[in-house]
């Protein structure tokens, strides 16, 4: 009896560990929405430059974007003649390694600071909004297809625990 439980038990937390990653998935997308509205924020009404929005917004955010953005102004500050685009895109990217997060989800927030991207104040506002209503759809998309897979992964997770047990027995 422990064991079949145990099993059960086993099997429901892989299937409700399955679900957080799927929501987790869709905060992250929040979170890198939110960041592009602070950035469009400080360069719209603060006119602040892409370096001194990266301080600002760090201010506002936690961790691991935190530290991400302090480091792009902080290497910015130090004037070593890199790119900003170069600068944000490491940053960023040593950031997604620690974050639940699709390439094509990667490559559509990093799309406003690519070489080919403007220094002109609003054709780098259209950038990022260009950038965030591509991710408000992303994050939209997610949200149908995770209602499905949310109840699917918990229900399939006790089911197979279900079956070990008969398969055991």
């Amino acid at each position: 009896m422990a064991g079949t439980i145990m099993i059960v038990g086993g099997c429901l937390g892989l299937g409700l560990w399955y679900r957080q990653q799927l929501v987790l998935k869709v905060q992250v997308l929040k979170d890198l929405q939110q960041i592009l509205e602070m950035l469009q924020s400080e360069i719209r009404y603060g006119k602040a430059t892409l370096p001194e929005c990266c301080k600002r917004v760090s201010t506002h955010m936690k961790e691991p974007y935190k530290s991400s953005f302090l480091e792009v102004f902080c290497r910015m500050k130090e004037n070593t003649g890199e790119k900003f685009e170069v600068i944000f895109s490491n940053a960023l990217r040593q950031c997604f390694l620690k974050l639940p997060i699709e390439e094509k989800d990667k490559e559509q927030f990093l799309r406003f600071v690519s070489p080919n991207s403007f220094t002109e104040e609003r054709m780098q506002l259209c950038a990022i909004e260009q950038s965030e209503d591509n991710l408000r759809r992303r994050v939209e998309e997610l949200e149908r297809e995770n209602m499905e897979k949310c109840r699917m992964a918990v229900g399939l997770g006790v089911m197979s625990g279900l079956l070990l047990v008969i398969v055991l027995l």
